[in-house]
């Protein structure tokens, strides 16, 4: 099994440590109508993600797409444990960090949320784990990219 390695480091904005398989979002996804909240999976038929699930994920996005209604939508995806653990932004966008603030306040409990300080390299990388710190560790694994 790989190791962890450094991997970046952000602002920790809500939550405490946590870790997640890695899913990096392409194009930006609006929870409002492109995520079901009982599966957790991507359900918008234009995103080119389509079907991926992104329940107990570390999500890597830049901004959210569309409508602040994707605070509701994140929101009933923690309550129905469906949510990522992890929310990794390169771009600041409060609409989803309501959501986690609001969810932390209500069931103690929701992703960790991140402000990358740079946009990382995710050539190879499975799984990530978020420090209290901000700090980012990854594991690569190059063999499943290649088969």
């Amino acid at each position: 099994m790989a190791e962890w390695e450094p991997w970046c480091s952000g602002e920790v904005l809500v939550g405490s440590g946590a870790e997640g398989d890695l899913v990096a979002l392409v194009e930006p996804l609006s929870f409002w109508g492109g995520v079901d909240d009982t599966t957790g999976a991507i359900i918008d038929g234009h995103h080119p993600q389509v079907g991926i699930i992104l329940a107990g994920s570390a999500l890597l996005m830049g901004a959210t797409r569309g409508s602040s209604s994707s605070t509701s939508t994140l929101l009933e995806c923690i309550r129905r444990r469906t949510a990522p653990e992890v929310l990794l932004f390169t771009d600041t966008d409060p609409i989803l960090v309501v959501a986690a603030v609001v969810a932390w306040e209500l069931y103690g409990r929701g992703p960790t949320v991140v402000l990358l300080s740079a946009s990382p390299d995710v050539d190879g990388v499975t799984r990530v784990r978020v420090d209290n710190d901000g700090r980012v560790s990854a594991r690569r694994n190059f063999e499943r990219e290649r088969t």
